[in-house]
């Protein structure tokens, strides 16, 4: 097949469809070549493009970043070619701490950089909310509180100068207002993405997977399905410290050099728990972890 060739980044993926923008801005849909479906959303992509601007992915270019989780054996791929993830939780529903931990330690993993969002910061049942935040500060990450439907101005000034120029990646528990922080930030991001879904005879928006949005004044928001859980089997044990700044302080200082801080003698990382030093819900849920992924 000859015609056009051109690059260009994937939007979204509906079924075997993928939308794709190219560097003018010029969107399009694309079919991959082939049976293969290894392409993701933020994936650059090599383009032919025919006569009839029939557009077929030809190509994945090399990734610079990707994060996924893990369920089993199963891995999931969310998206690729971001530099920041937004890790979005609120008071109301009630917020799953060992989501939010998992969803960093992820992101450490893929060496991407983290951001935490407080949304609904107006609620008057915040206090445990914000006493999490004030930890994950404690731990090192950079944290926001944001109303996004009670100080919606405010809000958005704020979301744009962690956004603006950057990929970010939201990611957050179904509930949390993730899509409340989108249509603040891209109003008419619901109304492109139905239109996707009429052009192509889906009725509904039917995708389960991610969507790249172009910030307005720089840098892009990609949008994830709200889902439950975020597991860490691709994490192996030395990883899984490192991404645990508060049990990496004191891992260094054990007997052996290969151990897993569960039941080994002279563990420099349990005798901190029994100081204090560590909080015993962190190291429950390390224990957790360890147990799904490692037995």
């Amino acid at each position: 097949m000859t015609g056009q060739h051109t690059t260009a980044r994937v939007t979204a993926g509906f079924g075997r469809h993928y939308l794709v923008e190219d560097t003018h801005g010029h969107v399009r849909i694309a079919t991959r070549r082939g049976k293969r479906s290894d392409i993701i959303v933020g994936d650059q992509v090599r383009l032919t493009v025919d006569s009839s601007a029939q557009a077929a992915i030809e190509e994945v270019l090399p990734r610079v970043s990707v994060l996924m989780r893990a369920e089993g054996m199963r891995e999931k791929t969310l998206a690729a070619n971001i530099d920041q993830i937004a890790v979005v939780f609120a008071a109301r529903p009630a917020f799953n701490p060992h989501f939010v931990w998992r969803a960093l330690l992820a992101t450490h993993e893929a060496g991407i950089e983290a951001v935490a969002v407080l949304n609904k910061n107006d609620l008057p049942d915040i206090a445990p909310a914000r006493a999490f935040l004030a930890q994950l500060a404690a731990l090192g990450h950079r944290t926001f509180a944001v109303s996004a439907k009670a100080a919606a101005d405010e809000a958005r000034a704020t979301l744009l100068q962690v956004l603006r120029d950057r990929s970010t990646l939201l990611v957050g528990q179904s509930g949390m207002g993730k899509s409340t922080l989108l249509n603040l930030l891209i109003p008419d991001a619901g109304a492109r993405t139905q239109e996707i879904s009429t052009r192509l005879n889906l009725g509904r928006q039917t995708t389960s997977s991610s969507r790249w949005f172009r910030l307005p004044g720089g840098g892009a928001l990609v949008d994830s399905p709200g889902f439950q859980s975020f597991g860490l089997h691709h994490l192996d044990p030395p990883a899984l410290v490192a991404a645990m700044p508060d049990l990496a302080r004191a891992a260094g200082t054990c007997r052996f050099l290969d151990c897993r801080h569960l039941d080994e003698p002279d563990c420099a990382v349990r005798a901190a728990l029994a100081r204090r030093e560590i909080d015993p819900e962190r190291y429950a849920f390390y224990r957790q972890v360890m147990a799904e992924s490692h037995g």
